[in-house]
């Protein structure tokens, strides 16, 4: 369900996926969802759907019936499930009735989502339906060390730890446009700052918003995104989503930092891309982002707090950000490049096949019931 035509890192995750299987292996990458969009690298089979209300772009299966069908007809090998909503259920069917090795990749924070709208109680019963649901895993993925511990406590013990990645071809600081400022009608003095991603509650914008009121000129906020409707505000731009890549790296590269005031991303991808495009970070000391910042390549605030992300900002401008941007494109490169992510993501499904049957990945064997 997360596979959109606006979605971030999960449809980036399966397009890097599938590009690099392509390019390095005989294995075929089919992705399986209820979207209205194709899938680049992959087969796609779309399964019937209505849209999700006030949910841009998702859409919601109409039966799982049907959806445990389609994938069962595909036959596979290993099976990768990246929500945990009907998909998930219907993975599952399939997995019962033919044994075949079943990853669920927990992409998304649902119980700390639940709490930020409705609260304690709602959290602890997401926390109870999580549980009931990746126990019947036989692994579990998480991209950050936070969310593996949360499964862990979950008593999911078969969580495993496997970050994202970044294209580093794509996003470059050789995509740096020299004359953003201008075509923003800004000073060339102007402090630019950036934030890309959708414009939903759990992204925490008016905070960001309300940290860029606080500091007045000269600095100014470029929101690349989609979703729902920010007010209006001096000294912010705001530009339509960037499907293509490369004109959003553009965009990244073009400006001083990234600041991202989410408190619930279970990675962020966003920062990632940003690190890679050469510049630093401020980003908000909770979830995936603080594992991916540290002092020599960004800030880390305290959540929830304007004025600690004004702060923040005030702060990177005082440090050598050209420097701390090339530690940040060092870092990415070294660590979080696809060349470097997916042959870890290879490995987790060699293991899970080796624990199956010991068997070699990659033979195209049967599997029976556990």
């Amino acid at each position: 369900m997360f596979y959109t035509a606006e979605s971030g890192g999960v449809r980036t995750y399966l397009t890097a996926k599938g590009n690099w299987l392509a390019r390095q292996t005989s294995i075929e990458h089919v992705v399986v969802a209820p979207s209205m969009i194709e899938a680049k690298g992959a087969r796609f089979i779309g399964v019937p759907s209505l849209p999700i209300p006030y949910a841009k772009g998702y859409r919601m299966p109409l039966s799982c019936r049907i959806a445990a069908h389609k994938i069962q007809q595909l036959e596979p090998d290993l099976i990768e499930v990246g929500d945990p909503y009907q998909l998930a259920w219907a993975a599952l069917r399939v997995r019962d009735r033919t044994g075949t090795p079943t990853v669920g990749f927990c992409h998304s924070d649902l119980p700390r989502l639940i709490a930020h709208r409705f609260g304690p109680a709602a959290q602890r019963l997401a926390n109870r339906y999580m549980r009931s649901l990746y126990r019947h895993f036989d692994m579990v993925l998480a991209p950050s060390q936070t969310v593996t511990r949360q499964l862990h406590d979950m008593g999911i013990a078969q969580a495993r730890h496997q970050p994202l990645g970044v294209d580093t071809q794509t996003f470059s600081p050789a995509r740096r446009n020299p004359a953003l400022r201008q075509e923003l009608g800004l000073p060339e003095e102007a402090r630019l700052l950036i934030y890309a991603g959708r414009f939903t509650r759990e992204k925490r914008l008016p905070l960001l918003l309300d940290a860029v009121r606080r500091l007045g000129d000269p600095y100014h906020l470029v929101m690349v995104g989609s979703g729902g409707t920010l007010p209006s505000a001096s000294r912010v731009t705001y530009l339509p989503f960037q499907p293509d890549a490369a004109a959003l790296a553009g965009l990244i590269a073009s400006c001083d930092m990234l600041v991202h005031p989410g408190d619930q991303e279970t990675f962020g991808l966003i920062v990632l891309e940003a690190m890679a495009c050469g510049i630093p970070v401020v980003g908000a000391d909770a979830g995936g982002i603080s594992e991916l910042i540290d002092d020599s390549t960004g800030v880390l605030v305290r959540p929830g707090s304007a004025s600690a992300l004004a702060e923040g900002i005030r702060h990177l401008y005082e440090r050598d950000i050209d420097a701390m941007g090339r530690n940040a494109r060092r870092r990415t490169v070294a660590q979080y490049d696809w060349s470097r992510i997916v042959p870890q993501l290879m490995h987790h499904y060699a293991s899970l096949f080796a624990a199956h049957r010991h068997v070699e990945f990659g033979v195209g064997s049967s599997y029976a019931p556990d």
